[in-house]
């Protein structure tokens, strides 16, 4: 039994992931964020097995999410965007569903996706300023100037690092998450009966 429920397991997270890839293609810019930043709402499915399989399939879908990404749709960011979707999927994913398993309640899911969407927002924050954003443009050779640069010309209040952080970064990935938070809080009863039903037969 434990065999075979390892096994739906497993193919569970690769259809999950595979779920998840498709919808990270469907992306677009948001207007106050500069246009490298994507928008997309591919994190569900892994929120999903987060709170049904557990933080560690949660985390695998996201895993299996970046892989697949890289056969569709290659990179135009050298893997920095890629690293950066992936850490941010994972800390979303394990704050969200960490949460969830301590209060498996209604109140529980809704805290855990409050509480990982602002904890993902700050953490974008820090990590894109001494980490990704340094290293965006070490590979191709940018400034930091020249990538405030490119958040400047679609929001005014952007005028040097901080701002970009604070005016940029920041709210884009609050709005992201939250309205991941909120798709999943509004599917995840119907989707979890049809999941529980797959996975039981």
């Amino acid at each position: 039994m434990k065999k075979h429920i390892s096994v739906r397991t497993i193919a569970f997270v690769g259809v999950l992931g595979a779920l998840s890839a498709v919808l990270m293609l469907v992306s677009f810019p948001l207007p106050f964020a500069p246009t490298f930043m994507k928008f997309d709402v591919s994190d569900i499915p892994g929120l999903f097995a987060g709170f049904f399989l557990g933080p560690t399939a949660g985390c695998l879908v996201a895993l299996v999410k970046i892989l697949l990404n890289f056969v569709l749709n290659g990179t135009t960011t050298g893997g920095v965007g890629e690293l950066s979707n992936l850490c941010g999927s994972c800390v979303f994913i394990l704050t969200a569903a960490l949460i969830y398993k301590k209060d498996h309640t209604k109140t529980g899911a809704l805290k855990g996706l409050l509480c990982a969407a602002l904890v993902t927002s700050v953490l974008y924050v820090f990590m894109n300023a001494y980490v990704m954003f340094p290293l965006y443009g070490s590979l191709y050779g940018m400034s930091t100037e020249a990538i405030v640069a490119m958040g400047s010309k679609v929001n005014p209040l952007v005028k040097d690092n901080l701002t970009m952080m604070l005016f940029s970064v920041f709210p884009f990935n609050l709005v992201k998450y939250l309205i991941v938070s909120l798709i999943t809080a509004l599917a995840y009863k119907k989707c979890s009966n049809a999941l529980r039903a797959v996975i039981k037969r």
